[in-house]
């Protein structure tokens, strides 16, 4: 159920965005055109990177049950790869967000990147 869910938000949030950017301009759009861009194009990007994370995980772990002896890599659970990716995927969203106010410099970078690195930390800790 959750793999729907999230397939089909990920395909009708990138359909929206796409046509929004395609009707109207920043200036036409006003705040609440702007407010819906950054929310699609987060929905868009936090399907992306769940599947990505699932799969990259699943391979991974087939990778380590080819190579190593002792204990293998166990493969991220969908549930548990949406979690990630809800952190994951803030982090391009709120880097174009900084740079579209003029302040996405080395500093703002370390700040989101530390904010991830928070955000993944909390997450393994709540998950297991």
């Amino acid at each position: 159920m959750l793999k729907r869910i999230i397939l089909i938000t990920t395909i009708v949030s990138l359909c929206l965005l796409v046509f929004l950017l395609n009707i109207t301009t920043p200036a036409t759009a006003g705040p609440f055109g702007i407010l819906a861009i950054f929310i699609f194009a987060y929905l868009s990007s936090l399907g992306v990177v769940t599947y990505f994370l699932c799969s990259m995980s699943r391979v991974i772990a087939h990778l380590s049950v080819v190579f190593m002896v002792s204990r293998p890599i166990e493969a991220l659970t969908l549930k548990r790869s949406y979690y990630y990716s809800t952190i994951v995927a803030a982090a391009p969203i709120l880097l174009v967000g900084l740079q579209s106010v003029g302040a996405g410099g080395v500093y703002e970078f370390l700040l989101v990147s530390i904010f991830v690195v928070i955000g993944c930390l909390y997450v393994s800790k709540r998950t297991h």
